[in-house]
């Protein structure tokens, strides 16, 4: 019985991440949801301060063998990227992922990878060390972590996806696909800004 149920647990993170893998990776559009601010031609959803749902306790085993926990950084503007090393837009992002994580990890903002679909670990660490990424990325590679994420909150739909968790742990903002610099750090400053406040 009891492997039945992990057959079935497995086939259903299987299907899932599939379904991320046909949609994403692609020029995704983001529909409006109840509660999230579009940006017009954008594919940046926000939720405002009051309004926003608690992000899932991410965890795991980072590629370069550590322990990494989505709470364990509760106090910092956390920058969530979910990525694969065989996806062509998140090589094409990574470098502005990586510019901006040393530009703001001094000013309470940790960056945190998961890394999916990945069968051979091997090829994420080339990926990383290839494109200078330095900032740690929990390996999921049957996108066990992802199903964390409340249906109808800012969770990710597409590979690759950027999300901005509040200081409080709560999901602030989320943009699919590959995102410049400059958009990344446009859907951080007013999260970081919040500290003001």
């Amino acid at each position: 019985m009891s492997g039945t149920k992990h057959s079935r647990t497995y086939l259903a993170a299987a299907t899932t991440v599939a379904a991320f893998v046909l949609a994403g990776c692609s020029s995704a559009s983001s529909g409006n949801q109840t509660g999230f601010v579009s940006s017009k031609g954008s594919r940046i959803s926000t939720a405002a301060l009051g309004h926003r749902q608690d992000a899932p306790d991410i965890s795991g085993t980072t590629l370069d063998g550590h322990s990494a926990k989505l709470s364990d950084y509760r106090g910092k503007v956390v920058v969530l990227n979910i990525w694969g090393s065989w996806c062509d837009p998140c090589r094409g992002e990574a470098k502005g992922l990586e510019s901006v994580w040393e530009k703001y990890q001094s000013q309470g903002v940790q960056f945190l990878g998961i890394n999916t679909r990945d069968v051979d670990r091997a090829n994420a660490v080339a990926f990383e060390t290839n494109k200078g990424v330095t900032f740690p990325s929990i390996y999921d590679p049957d996108g066990t972590q992802i199903l964390k994420f409340p249906k109808g909150s800012l969770n990710p739909q597409f590979i690759p996806t950027t999300i901005v968790i509040d200081r409080g742990g709560k999901l602030a903002a989320r943009a699919f696909g590959a995102q410049s610099a400059d958009v990344i750090e446009s859907m951080l400053q007013p999260v970081l800004a919040e500290q003001n406040h």
